[in-house]
């Protein structure tokens, strides 16, 4: 019972931090990345599909991407979805490839950076104190149907307590990191 618990409060934990680096990952810094790109969505073919689905995406310098677009006729489609993500880039078009430099951040934009990528963890923090909110209520029905005693009861709140405090400064080592990467000139 409580195994069964304990499995899917860290499966749900570590889907959470997955997450957060994802979505980290798409903050712009000063040199260029290739997952830079991958909250953008183009309208293309009739539907809204992710940028990785119409076209390849590189960073073969530090201060440029390349979306090098499968099929032609979605260059326009992929430029309007680059520009309504609103990353601050222009791109520049030649036939299917798409170029799109990396300008410098200058210190104010670095400090906004820093703030939404700290809103990105704070979310984290808050989606994992969720899954130990619903663990623990878990573990107190099973208390409730007599499933469990209550040293095992108290035992297990500790352990689920541990996970939450490893998978939280698992979040804090990434914002550390990423704030770092931002602020670097």
């Amino acid at each position: 019972m409580l195994d069964k618990i304990f499995t899917e409060t860290t499966d749900k934990m570590h889907k959470t931090v997955d997450t957060v680096t994802r979505e980290l990952g798409t903050v712009r810094t000063g040199k260029a990345s290739s997952h830079l790109l991958d909250m953008v969505r183009v309208e293309a073919y009739g539907t809204t599909m992710p940028i990785n689905q119409v076209a390849t995406v590189s960073a073969p310098e530090p201060r440029l991407v390349v979306v090098q677009a499968f099929d032609k006729s979605t260059v326009g489609d992929i430029v309007k979805g680059i520009q309504k993500a609103d990353l601050g880039l222009n791109p520049s078009v030649d036939g299917a490839l798409i170029r799109l430099a990396i300008p410098a951040l200058n210190e104010e934009r670095r400090k906004d950076l820093v703030k939404q990528c700290k809103h990105i963890v704070e979310e984290g923090r808050v989606a994992i104190r969720n899954i130990r909110r619903d663990a623990n209520e878990h573990i107190k029905k099973a208390l409730k149907d007599k499933k469990i005693s209550e040293d095992e009861e108290v035992n297990a709140l500790i352990d689920t307590q541990k996970y939450t405090d490893t998978y939280i400064s698992q979040l804090d080592q990434l914002l550390v990191v990423k704030e770092k990467e931002v602020m670097e000139v």
